[in-house]
């Protein structure tokens, strides 16, 4: 009975391990690689990721800056993460992010005068269904007719590039040469962080002197706690992760496969937007051509290393966002291109192939268990 008794938390732990081995080997393997790849060009590894994490974290400033950098992409990984719970590949997140940031610069100016609780919400609300309307046509391309949505949301992107480059150059020009759309008024604004702080608070606590770093974080965080529930708790989550196990099992368990799929694929399209209107309205202020300079295509690499769990999308989220912000100092200080750093962040989702060698690894400790049980 003792040993069967042991075998429970050994299997436990074999659980754990597979949910986060997979990420952090591919983490690790990708620095590896990265770090020779750095050493055949002539630099130092060692300095050269010193000077990176010392650009992510070095102070409050870079820490503010990993933060903001990371803001977006939780949002963005969540909203592809959502739809691959769902068996959907959403790789138009680009594009229903975009259509959030436009719907919200134009409705922030219209908006103008009114208190921040009403309009900020609003604005938030606002970029979301305006992704859910974008993501809508290819879910009901999907559910109807079967076509791939990995084609239809990639073309719908390149639309919604279009008619942001059209407006922002056109009818919705601020004056001046520089396409792009007017100033949000401070009422639509998302603060930053350290407006909440008097100076003589930020003077006393530096720690909270986060730069650009804005509230959006938290509406990020807040975002990905409530998918998590609603994936856990709820029956809309149940028939979202029953229909990406198994289509068949779940329509003959009587769940509409194609009413599921079209929410999945709208819930998916507004978190994109709910990414591009807290973009704006956070950092930006406004919206011009190639704005999201490719969130939405990047958090395809986060929900892929988070393996589309909601709370490990925030740490994949703070890993891609260091790199990010960290690359700068390091072409400064360490001379090596900000270019190996989206050779890094390939390589971890390359990586992630090394889920095998976890499973590998836990088979083995599996066996090793139920052998001494017996």
């Amino acid at each position: 009975m003792s040993g069967s008794r042991d075998v429970v938390p050994a299997r436990a732990w074999m659980s754990v391990v597979q949910k986060v081995g997979t990420p952090i080997m591919s983490t690790v393997l990708a620095i590896g690689v990265g770090s020779l790849i750095i050493w055949i060009s002539g630099y130092d590894p060692v300095e050269a990721f010193a000077a990176l994490f010392k650009g992510a974290f070095g102070g409050p400033r870079q820490i503010g800056e990993t933060i903001l950098r990371s803001t977006p992409l939780i949002l963005a990984g969540l909203a592809v993460g959502y739809g691959f719970r769902a068996g959907l590949f959403n790789i138009g997140a680009e594009g229903q992010l975009m259509m959030g940031g436009l719907l919200a610069a134009w409705l922030g100016v219209e908006l103008a005068g009114l208190t921040p609780l009403i309009t900020i919400p609003t604005l938030l609300l606002v970029g979301a269904l305006a992704g859910a309307a974008w993501a809508f046509v290819p879910a009901i391309l999907k559910a109807r007719i079967g076509a791939h949505e990995v084609i239809t949301t990639m073309m719908f992107s390149h639309i919604a590039r279009y008619v942001v480059s059209w407006l922002t150059a056109g009818p919705l020009k601020a004056p001046g040469q520089i396409p792009q759309t007017v100033n949000l008024s401070a009422n639509a604004q998302i603060p930053r962080i350290q407006s909440l702080f008097s100076a003589t608070t930020l003077e006393a606590l530096p720690f909270f002197g986060l730069g650009r770093a804005h509230l959006g974080v938290f509406i990020a965080i807040i975002a990905a706690v409530g998918v998590w529930l609603v994936l856990r708790y709820t029956t809309l989550g149940y028939e979202n992760r029953a229909v990406g196990l198994s289509p068949w099992a779940a329509e003959t368990a009587g769940i509409s496969v194609q009413w599921t799929t079209v929410k999945a694929l709208c819930i998916s399209g507004a978190l994109a937007g709910l990414a591009g209107a807290v973009e704006v309205m956070g950092l930006h202020h406004r919206i011009f051509d190639q704005f999201s300079a490719g969130v939405g295509f990047t958090g395809i690499a986060v929900a892929l290393l988070a393996k589309n769990h909601p709370i490990g999308i925030i740490a994949a989220a703070l890993l891609f966002g260091a790199l990010s912000a960290g690359s700068g100092t390091m072409q400064l200080e360490a001379g090596v291109s900000q270019k190996i750093i989206l050779i890094i962040q390939a390589l971890v989702i390359f990586f992630v192939a090394a889920e095998g060698i976890v499973n590998w690894f836990i088979r083995k400790r599996q066996k090793e268990a139920t052998s001494g049980a017996e």
